[in-house]
């Protein structure tokens, strides 16, 4: 079935066009220049600020002049996931989609749906001259995926919205009303490579078909990590045969949990066949730990070329139980939420190669002194084996407010639409709208969205059936703002 003949065709035009536009994150130059010409093209007031941010204004619709300013807000970037067997140029090509079983996919490659039905939903209603709403300023935001830079850089003044609504939460039956905050920390050393020893074997470790997904609405899952499965065979090969690494190239991003793993690594020859013997059965335990929630999970040992270099044999070990001992996954459940992660960690990569070590982690809690507690345990653990530990792209939680008018507002519209109880709740994702929230303070904000499951993965899918609800819900809500 062709993408723009789904229903509402409103939304999945908008959606097949933004999707034929390169957009991953730190390269939204081209999604920029198109949604500028967008709102410019529909004679609509149209700015970019000094970060990149995109605003465009429209007007009330007769009749509802009277109602509070919306801000609708979602942002242009998209994660830049593939599979590995997959051929594909995020910065110069558009999202290959297909139908499948009620679903819209991409082929190899995350969809971009996240926040990609968000845009698309704003511009349907930019471009409507039939949609009734008060007056909207819609912000597009820039690089929410690896930094919230344009939430971070957007400046107090520039908008003048009462409410906030964020369209970038993937539970059709949700509504948002609070998130984590995150922190970035990153673990480097150099190390001296040594003469590989003699009489050895070379195999490359393969750990991959992992689900991955995101790593914070997905953190609770118990998914497998690659960074951490390959760690574990590692470790067991040189505690038993004396395994030498010469490189491990594991996961990507640090908000996608990690699929694949792959290493180099040399064994006496003289331990070959005890070895082959233990890590598969090694390999087979792993398995059948996550064979509900991995049954994909593929390890392998393939014999390789004797590589030129080996790592320095105390550094291997020392970074090796680091990696052991380093918290991935859920920390800390919330106190006061029910079936909330407060506090996780996630283990996003792990790169060893010619003398450096590079290990990017991407902490999230909605509790400020938690985040900062898990942190400086990572940190410990790190730098007691020589490395030098960083912290960057600290952003905040967005604290719930049950009181919110607006929130008010969308349970009562939901109730009356779906005939039942929206599950009013907190995400340990990380959403624009705290940090949007320390130059507005006084906007009132909620989120909301459709269904989207695998975000961050080359899994990512939205339900079609609802995305007709969230396009309903959405036109109910713009006609249901309160007066000024």
């Amino acid at each position: 079935m062709e993408i723009r003949s789904l229903s509402p065709q409103e939304i999945w035009n908008k959606f097949a066009d933004l999707n034929a536009v390169p957009r991953p994150s730190k390269k939204e130059e081209k999604v920029i220049e198109f949604m500028l010409n967008f709102g410019k093209d529909l004679g609509l007031e149209t700015i970019k600020d000094e970060i990149g941010n995109v605003i465009i204004r429209k007007p009330a619709t007769p009749g509802m002049e009277h109602k509070k300013t919306v801000v609708m807000q979602s942002h242009l970037d998209m994660v830049h996931q593939k599979n590995a067997d997959t051929v594909f140029d995020f910065s110069t090509q558009g999202i290959q989609m297909f139908v499948e079983d009620g679903w819209v996919k991409a082929r190899g490659t995350t969809l971009g749906a996240d926040n990609g039905m968000g845009v698309a939903a704003i511009m349907a209603i930019l471009e409507s001259d039939t949609i009734e709403h008060p007056a909207l300023e819609a912000l597009f935001t820039i690089d929410e995926e690896t930094g919230m830079t344009g939430a971070m850089e957007l400046k107090g003044g520039v908008l003048s919205g009462d409410i906030l609504l964020n369209l970038d939460t993937e539970e059709d039956d949700e509504i948002d009303i609070g998130c984590a905050g995150g922190i970035d920390v990153t673990a480097k050393r150099n190390y001296n490579e040594e003469e590989v020893p003699e009489d050895t074997k070379a195999y490359k470790i393969i750990v991959k078909g992992l689900q991955g997904g995101h790593s914070g609405m997905d953190i609770h899952l118990g998914l497998g990590n690659a960074n951490k499965i390959m760690n574990r065979l590692l470790f067991e090969g040189f505690e038993h045969f004396g395994l030498r690494i010469a490189e491990i190239d594991g996961g990507g991003l640090r908000n996608a949990i990690p699929r694949e793993s792959f290493a180099i690594v040399t064994i006496d020859k003289i331990h070959d066949d005890a070895f082959a013997l233990e890590f598969n059965q090694l390999a087979s335990a792993i398995k059948r730990e996550l064979e509900t929630t991995e049954p994909g999970l593929l390890i392998s040992a393939e014999v390789a070329e004797i590589p030129n270099k080996v790592m320095e044999l105390g550094v291997q070990e020392g970074i090796s139980k680091a990696l052991y001992a380093a918290h991935n996954g859920v920390y800390r459940m919330s106190s006061t939420m029910d079936n909330l992660v407060e506090t996780s960690n996630n283990i996003a990569r792990v790169f060893i190669k010619d003398g450096a070590i590079l290990i990017n982690c991407l902490t999230r809690s909605s509790v400020e002194t938690s985040k900062v507690d898990l942190a400086n345990a990572l940190r410990a653990t790190f730098e007691l084996v020589g490395c030098e530990v960083s912290y960057s792209g600290n952003y905040p939680g967005w604290t719930p407010d049950i009181n919110s008018p607006i929130l008010k507002v969308l349970k009562s519209k939901y109730v009356e639409l779906f005939n039942h109880e929206p599950e009013v709740v907190a995400c340990h994702a990380g959403l624009e709208c705290g940090i949007l929230g320390q130059n507005y303070p006084d906007m009132d904000m909620i989120s909301y969205g459709p269904t989207i499951k695998g975000a961050h993965s080359p899994d990512e899918r939205v339900n079609i059936a609802s995305v007709e609800k969230f396009w309903k819900f959405t036109l109910e809500i713009l006609k249901s703002i309160p007066e000024k």
